[in-house]
């Protein structure tokens, strides 16, 4: 089911136990994942936080562990199982190869990741920044998404294919950005006003790398292997090495 507006948290899970429901019914070997997956959760924050667990955890009392952390963070704070559900809504709608919600929630390292952040960035604000460090870098070992606790990201966004991808402390990220494998964000040194800012529904390539203490404006482009060191403004294109602006709104350079 892929759905034309954002739709609430309860009806969106409502649609993914539907779709584990026809998927059972269609395999029934693959019943028991999707049992412990999905069906055997009561709601959207418990399903991710399984997903965290499974995918960070390398023993069953990590798993337990992660899941934990995961569904307390939820709990505590519902805002994040609404980033969690925009964020999955992002994915079927701008994924061409994406026929539902299921799919991404179960198969899509980059969704878990996202959501392992989201996790690890209310530890950091709850002062529990060993934990936070620690899902961090287990995201980075086993999905090879690493997203520093500190960093500021919207909702509604994808992280396609989800390899290399590195955002560092400060950096911060606006809603409906939409980010290739092998991109890194970060800082030229050490002061925390000085991190990348990305604006609203920003698309940034493979292999792009964006440093220092520069903007990039709503609804610009990186393009694939450039380097950004310097604002790139609302609506431009930058493309090269050092990346160069093109195809920006008339009048934005004059």
């Amino acid at each position: 089911m892929i759905l034309n507006a954002i739709a609430p948290v309860d009806q969106l899970w409502r649609s993914i136990r539907l779709e584990a429901e026809t998927a059972l019914a269609g395999d029934p070997l693959f019943g028991v994942s999707l049992s412990a997956a999905i069906l055997d959760h009561s709601d959207l924050g418990s399903a991710v936080g399984h997903q965290i667990g499974e995918r960070l955890g390398k023993t069953a009392a990590d798993r337990q562990l992660f899941a934990g952390v995961a569904r307390e963070a939820f709990q505590t704070s519902p805002d994040l199982v609404d980033a969690a559900s925009r964020d999955l809504q992002s994915v079927a709608v701008h994924d061409p190869a994406t026929r539902g919600l299921l799919p991404p929630l179960l198969n899509f390292k980059g969704y878990v990741a996202l959501q392992a952040w989201r996790v690890s960035n209310w530890l950091w604000h709850h002062d529990r920044a060993d934990l936070a460090l620690l899902l961090q870098s287990l995201s980075s070992d086993s999905l090879q998404v690493s997203i520093h606790p500190s960093s500021s990201i919207g909702t509604s966004v994808f992280l396609d294919h989800a390899t290399g991808i590195i955002v560092g402390a400060f950096v911060v990220i606006g809603d409906e950005a939409t980010i290739y494998q092998n991109v890194t964000i970060g800082r030229k040194d050490a002061l925390p006003g000085r991190a990348p800012r990305i604006g609203r529904d920003v698309l940034l390539s493979s292999g792009a790398t964006i440093l220092g203490d520069v903007s990039i404006g709503d609804f610009a482009k990186i393009g694939a292997g450039s380097v950004v060191t310097n604002d790139v403004p609302s609506g431009c294109t930058a493309v090269g090495v050092p990346a160069r602006l093109t195809n920006c709104p008339e009048g934005v350079l004059a």
